[in-house]
């Protein structure tokens, strides 16, 4: 006998996709989870985050912006709470669940039967294994949106922190540098690799890098870092070229790992791969049995990739005949100003037959009337097979670096996704003047010259400019 249809391990945005998407087939869900329901994103990472970086925009002082990240928190997880689940018709319990043998699994020592589970125990920070890290009180994304995060002095104040080592320069940590930084803390960001935003296009990390220089943030790219010691009043942080600096605060912002500690998967026969990810195929199955979805698989860390794998992760552990997880696309947006967003193919990977276009913000009449110019657009189509560069072909990529990017990118993002000819993006009547209509005069250019610009073969763009 079974209690349960479907149990869901893990709260965060996958687990919560996951019982929803099989209490809406008419299965009899359990969710269980070590925290609470939310995860990451409502806690510690997109909620509290994006909150704080528009409440930087406006202007507002520390205080507020504390206050309103705290009331974000708390509106979001208000439509994520057990009361509302149980609402829906899923069942949930709060403790640490573990495996117990093959198919069987135990909640604080409680047997929980159940014909089906989902995996979703989502990731947590990974710390570099820097010499003296461990002595110093640094800040993770998991703490730095805290009540007195940065201690008592600026908690009573209400005043921002003095000064902030931020270490690494990918998307958490430039965010949240960019966002402190104007609220007055003198903000030093260290990034290991040769640029900052390594996993992005370098024209966009240069874009960022210019905008952080103009606005004070002091950057030190391709340094590791050699060892961090506290003093009286802070940490100091020595670099491998022999620099040596100083703040208030350091915050460890150098990505995420997969976390799936305490589930005994060993019992249950299920591998984890070197980064410590749930090993899964191409039906995002784990074991006989068991699926697994979000961040635990090592696939792509975002909350909307989370969302999509757990609905599938779901589907897939009710039916007879799972269906292969290939997401065509998966967007991707940093929340800096500009923005950073991408989808689908990058410009240096782009094939011999590819062709791509480029538009600068500078000459795109919404940037101009904004005064906000720093930034591009920047597409990729491909021939189709038989049809080859009839109606420009299909789009399969795009960067864009804008104030609005992360709005301008999904009508592209439909594009990919429907292999729609490139010629309909740009015969699409767009509002002027609007953002989105820089993404119309890129696509153009695969038929037209715009502003003297047309879409050139791939291998005409070098690694770091068009």
């Amino acid at each position: 006998m079974t209690d349960h249809d479907l149990l869901v391990i893990g709260g965060g945005a996958a687990g919560l996709a996951a019982a929803r998407e099989g209490a809406r087939g008419g299965a009899r869900v359990l969710l269980v989870s070590a925290s609470d329901l939310g995860g990451d994103c409502t806690f510690t990472g997109c909620v509290p985050s994006k909150t704080l970086i528009g409440a930087a925009k406006e202007g507002l002082p520390f205080r507020d912006a504390v206050a309103r990240v705290q009331s974000a928190i708390t509106t979001v997880a208000a439509a994520e709470s057990a009361d509302v689940l149980r609402a829906e018709g899923i069942d949930v319990e709060f403790g640490q669940a573990g495996f117990t043998g093959p198919g069987r699994i135990s909640v604080d020592g409680r047997p929980r039967p159940a014909r089906r589970t989902v995996l979703a125990t989502g990731s947590r920070p990974a710390i570099p294994p820097v010499p003296g890290l461990e002595e110093v009180a640094y800040l993770t994304n998991e703490t730095v949106f805290s009540p007195g995060a940065f201690g008592a002095t600026a908690s009573d104040s209400g005043a921002a922190p003095r000064s902030l080592i931020v270490l690494g320069g990918g998307a958490i940590g430039c965010e949240l540098a960019q966002a402190l930084a104007r609220f007055g803390t003198r903000v030093v960001v260290i990034e290991t690799a040769d640029r900052l935003l390594p996993g992005e296009d370098p024209r966009a990390a240069a874009v960022i890098a210019d905008v952080f220089t103009r606005e004070g943030i002091a950057i030190h790219t391709g340094v590791p870092v050699t060892r961090v010691n506290p003093h009286d009043t802070g940490v100091t942080v020595h670099l491998s070229d022999a620099t040596a600096v100083e703040a208030e605060h350091l915050l460890v912002a150098t990505g995420r790992r997969p976390h799936a500690g305490g589930l005994a998967l060993d019992r249950a026969g299920i591998a984890l791969d070197r980064a410590g990810a749930i090993v899964t195929d191409d039906r995002l199955r784990a074991a006989p049995g068991v699926f697994a979805a979000g961040d635990v698989t090592g696939r792509a860390m975002l909350t909307h990739a989370a969302d999509d794998m757990g609905r599938h992760a779901a589907a897939n552990a009710l039916r007879r005949r799972p269906k292969r997880y290939h997401p065509s696309v998966t967007p991707r947006v940093v929340f800096t100003t500009p923005e950073v967003a991408h989808v689908g193919a990058v410009a240096a990977g782009a094939g011999h037959a590819a062709r791509i276009a480029y538009l600068p913000l500078e000459e795109v009449d919404r940037a101009i009337t904004e005064g906000s110019t720093d930034g591009f657009v920047l597409l990729i189509a491909e021939p189709r097979r038989a049809l080859r560069n009839l109606g420009g072909g299909r789009l399969v990529g795009a960067t864009i670096v804008a104030p609005r990017a992360g709005e301008m990118l999904h009508e592209v993002n439909l594009a990919i996704a429907t292999s729609m000819f490139t010629g309909r993006v740009a015969q699409t009547m767009h509002a002027y003047p609007t953002w989105s209509s820089a993404v119309q005069l890129t696509a153009a250019q695969f038929f037209i010259p715009i502003n003297g610009r047309r879409a050139r073969p791939a291998g005409e763009f070098t690694a770091d400019g068009p």
